[in-house]
C-alpha cells in the first residue's frame, strides 16, 4: 500500500451500517484498513443503536438516529499529522458496534427433546413436545456486548435461536411441573400456558441483555409411550359410557366376560358342565338386568318398553358382551311376551 493510500484511510470521515442483513443483529463495523479520524462522522440510521469500545473498554452509546460528530472532546482517541511517522499505525484502537433496536419477529422454536412431568390427574409420566414461534430484541446492548458478544464480529438470529433451543427445556419443564394441567388441558389452555413460559423465559434472557417481547405455543404431540396411556384411558373411558348406557356396571362386565369364556371351554365333560353352568349363569345375570330394567320401569316407561329392551341387546351384542344366539334368543323370548 502506498503512502497516498495511507493517507486516504486517514480521510476516512463517514461511519455507517448499510443495509445490514435480516439475520445479523449485532455487528462490528470494519474499516478496511482506515483509520478513523478525529472530527468523522456517525450516522446512526432508524431502528440502529451504536457502541465505541475504545482500548477494549465501553466508552459510549448512540441510541438516537442521526449524524454525531466524533470529536476529540468525547472520544478520547487521536490521529494526526504525527503518524506519517508511524507509518498510519494507530496506538489508539477504536471499535465500532452497530445494533438493531427493532423487535426481531416470527421466530421459530421447537422442543429439542421430550419434556417429560408427572399428569395430575391420571398419576403417570407424560412425554411432551412443543413448537411455536416468538418475538425478542436487544434492551441492554452494553451487557450483551461484555457477556456474549465479545471480541466476535457479528451476532445472528440463527445464534439466538439456538440459545433458546438450548434454554427452553428447563422453564417449560418447571412450568408444567407446577402449573397442573393434565394431558387433556393442553389444547385448551394454550394461551394461558405460553403467557405463563413466557414469564419465566423473561428472566433466563434478561439477564443476557434480551427482552422476549412475545411468546406462542402453536402445537404439541405426545411420544409413543404417552399415547399409549392416552388411548387406553380413551377406551376405558368409552367402554365405562357404553356399560352405563345399558344398566351395566364394570363389576358386571367382569363377570359376564367370565362367563363367556367358560362356555366357549370345549374341554371335555368337566368343560361341558362348565359351559352349562356358565350359560345358565349368563342367562340369570341377562334376565336379572332384564328384571332390574323392568322394576324401574315403574319409574320411567322408557325402560320397560320392548323396543327399549331390544335396542339394549342390539348394544350388548355390538359390544360382544354377548353372542349373536344368546341375542337372538332373547329377542324371541321378548316378541313372544307381546
Amino acid at each position: 500500500m502506498g503512502l497516498w493510500d495511507k493517507a486516504k484511510g486517514q480521510l476516512r470521515s463517514v461511519i455507517e451500517w448499510n443495509n445490514p442483513s435480516e439475520d445479523i443483529i449485532f455487528y462490528r463495523w470494519s474499516s478496511d484498513g482506515d483509520e478513523i479520524k478525529n472530527a468523522s462522522k456517525l450516522i446512526v440510521n432508524p431502528g440502529q443503536g451504536c457502541i465505541f469500545v475504545y482500548e477494549g473498554k465501553v466508552e459510549a452509546f448512540f441510541e438516537e438516529e442521526g449524524i454525531v460528530e466524533l470529536k476529540t472532546a468525547n472520544i478520547p482517541f487521536w490521529t494526526t499529522i504525527s503518524k506519517f511517522m508511524q507509518k498510519f499505525e494507530s496506538e489508539h484502537k477504536v471499535g465500532i458496534y452497530f445494533y438493531k433496536k427493532t423487535q426481531i419477529l416470527n421466530q421459530k422454536w421447537g422442543t429439542p427433546s421430550v419434556i417429560k412431568y408427572m399428569d395430575p390427574k391420571y398419576n403417570f409420566e407424560v412425554g411432551l413436545r412443543a413448537y411455536g414461534n416468538y418475538a425478542f430484541q436487544i434492551n441492554d446492548p452494553g451487557h450483551f456486548f461484555c457477556n456474549i458478544m465479545g471480541v466476535g464480529t457479528e451476532y445472528t438470529t440463527a445464534q439466538f435461536r439456538d440459545v433458546m433451543g438450548s434454554k427452553i427445556i428447563e422453564p417449560l419443564t418447571d412450568y408444567f411441573a407446577e402449573a397442573g394441567f393434565g394431558y387433556s388441558d393442553i389444547d385448551k389452555e394454550r394461551q394461558e400456558i405460553s403467557a405463563g413460559i413466557k414469564e419465566r423465559l423473561l428472566k433466563e434472557f434478561s439477564d443476557l441483555g434480551f427482552e422476549i417481547i412475545d411468546f406462542k405455543i402453536e402445537g404439541t404431540s405426545f411420544d409413543d409411550n404417552t399415547m399409549k396411556r392416552i388411548n387406553r384411558i380413551a377406551d376405558m373411558t368409552a367402554e365405562a359410557e357404553a356399560l352405563k348406557r345399558v344398566g351395566m356396571n364394570y363389576a358386571d362386565q367382569q363377570k359376564l366376560e367370565a362367563m363367556k369364556l367358560a362356555a366357549q371351554n370345549e374341554g371335555g365333560g368337566a368343560g361341558l358342565g362348565m359351559g352349562m353352568g356358565a350359560g345358565m349363569g349368563m342367562g340369570q345375570m341377562m334376565a336379572g338386568m332384564m328384571g332390574s330394567q323392568q322394576s324401574s320401569s315403574q319409574v320411567s316407561n322408557d325402560s320397560a318398553d320392548p323396543t327399549a329392551k331390544l335396542k339394549k341387546l342390539k348394544e350388548m351384542m355390538d359390544m360382544e358382551l354377548i353372542s349373536k344366539e344368546e341375542f337372538e334368543q332373547k329377542k324371541k323370548e321378548i316378541l313372544g311376551s307381546l
